[in-house]
């Protein structure tokens, strides 16, 4: 995995994910990340899809090595992303989640729960995520069998 210096990531939230992607926007800024916000801009209520698809259309051509989402349960817009062949986005709650998800299924979305997590382990399972290799081996046969031919 290149260090965080040299990734481009992008998020995007809704509402009720807004605040912890400003944290996490934050921490990877500090890190050395270079950083897009795909939106949502504030609190406002707002529909997660306006904003998951373009950053998972961005993951998707290259314009963004990996992404993040956040929405109060992370699922929806874990499944809006999911919808582009070219993306895995796991929604993930734990550092151990976080792990796997690169390790075992080349994650290239990590998906929050703003609503289930704290901000201390989202940086965590930020910081795993991106410091985590993909292992290849069965692994491989497994992801090149997600997208739909």
């Amino acid at each position: 995995m290149l260090p965080l210096n040299q990734l481009r990531i992008g998020l995007a939230s809704d509402h009720a994910g807004y605040a912890l992607k400003l944290k996490v926007i934050e921490h990877l800024f500090h890190a050395g990340a270079t950083v897009y916000d795909f939106g949502c801009y504030s609190t406002d209520s707002c529909d997660y899809p306006d904003f998951a698809h373009p950053l998972a259309a961005a993951v998707e051509n290259g314009q963004e090595d990996f992404g993040i989402t956040i929405c109060s349960t992370g699922n929806g817009i874990c499944m809006t992303a999911n919808k582009h062949q070219g993306i895995r986005a796991a929604l993930c709650w734990d550092v151990p989640i976080a792990r796997l998800a690169r390790q075992h299924n080349n994650a290239n979305i990590l998906g929050l729960p703003a609503n289930f997590v704290s901000e201390e382990l989202a940086l965590e399972m930020v910081d795993v995520f991106f410091s985590t290799d993909f292992e290849g081996g069965r692994h491989e046969r497994r992801i090149n069998k997600i997208p739909l031919k």
